[in-house]
């Protein structure tokens, strides 16, 4: 934030001014607007001029008691012409640009573009000059899969715009490759990578379809059908990861207390209960309907972490552990 002595530039001051306006009930008086603006009596009187004759604000004077606000009828749905933020808003905002176009190569970097020249412009023309180091905000993706854009492009549109959507999907677990006809729901981004939740109409139940294996994008003209938003929770985020489906069971797991310092402090699930044990290792429970990614999970803390419950998990975890030792033995 910007310290309490440190003077405005005009487009700040034209923005706050605007935004305590536009929250007080009655009249500012004069002297608390130019202490809020950190500015001179001049400076504020040009700056309300120029609100009410430049940019139509509805300005009205309390003469009696030297104070200012916007008239009553009119203050609910003025706003200011334009894009006006704060110089940390645009930064904010370019910001979260940057993260959305690190998180997947070329996704959306030509629609953003234009949006990138705009905020940068916005900047640039603050009147304290100030320069903005954005190379020093870094957004590092892990395991990212290469997106077509102008497929990410339909899919998002038909989310918005409430259409059907038909396309080619090339399953990676069953190696299958059809068309499918859907009405989307929602676009999830969900570990360095982006799902479609849509309603399938074929199978008639809900999917999440990996937007990189989505290929040949269809708009349709028909209406999406909307499902509930309690029964997309309860199907798509009830259980663990992107593997959602009906809850089949609470999973157990017990970190040694070396890894209990990184697992403490994990999202896993919103569902997730955790505790530290008397001897410093940490156990972990959550809901899981599939087990494949709860397992990869797991895998990744190697010997630091145990399944103890249900006994199916732990004997899946166990068969894992076996064939991956088998393939190391075999090639000694």
């Amino acid at each position: 934030r910007l310290g309490q002595n440190t003077p405005m530039d005009r487009y700040e001051r034209i923005l706050t001014l605007h935004r305590i306006l536009k929250s007080s009930r009655y009249p500012v008086p004069f002297d608390r607007l130019k202490d809020e603006l950190r500015c001179s009596r001049a400076t504020l009187y040009r700056d309300i001029a120029f609100l009410r004759d430049a940019l139509g604000a509805p300005i009205d004077t309390d003469a009696d008691n030297h104070a200012f606000g916007y008239a009553k009828d009119e203050a609910e749905r003025f706003e200011l012409p334009g894009l006006w933020l704060s110089s940390e808003e645009l930064a904010a905002l370019l910001a979260l640009h940057q993260m959305l176009a690190r998180t997947g190569p070329g996704v959306l970097s030509n629609a953003l573009a234009p949006l990138r020249t705009r905020i940068e412009r916005l900047l640039s023309n603050q009147e304290s000059g100030k320069q903005y180091e954005l190379g020093r905000i870094r957004v590092t993706g892990a395991a990212t899969r290469r997106i077509d854009e102008a497929v990410f492009r339909a899919v998002a549109s038909a989310v918005l715009e409430r259409r059907q959507f038909a396309f080619r999907y090339r399953a990676r677990t069953t190696g299958g490759d059809g068309m499918r006809l859907v009405s989307p729901q929602r676009l999830t981004h969900y570990r360095e990578n982006w799902y479609l939740d849509a309603w399938d109409h074929d199978r008639k139940a809900l999917r999440s379809f990996a937007v990189d294996r989505i290929a040949e994008p269809a708009p349709q003209p028909a209406a999406a059908l909307d499902v509930p938003e309690a029964d997309l929770d309860s199907h798509l985020a009830g259980s663990y990861g992107i593997f959602s489906g009906a809850l089949k069971a609470w999973a157990t797991i017990v970190f040694s207390a070396r890894a209990a310092r990184w697992v403490a402090d994990e999202h896993w699930h919103s569902k997730q209960e955790g505790k530290l044990l008397a001897d410093g290792r940490y156990e972990l429970r959550l809901p899981y309907s599939n087990a494949k990614e709860l397992l990869m999970d797991v895998m990744r803390y190697g010997p630091d972490a145990e399944i103890v419950a249900p006994p199916s998990l732990r004997e899946e975890a166990k068969i894992l552990l076996r064939l991956a030792l088998a393939g190391y033995e075999a090639r000694a």
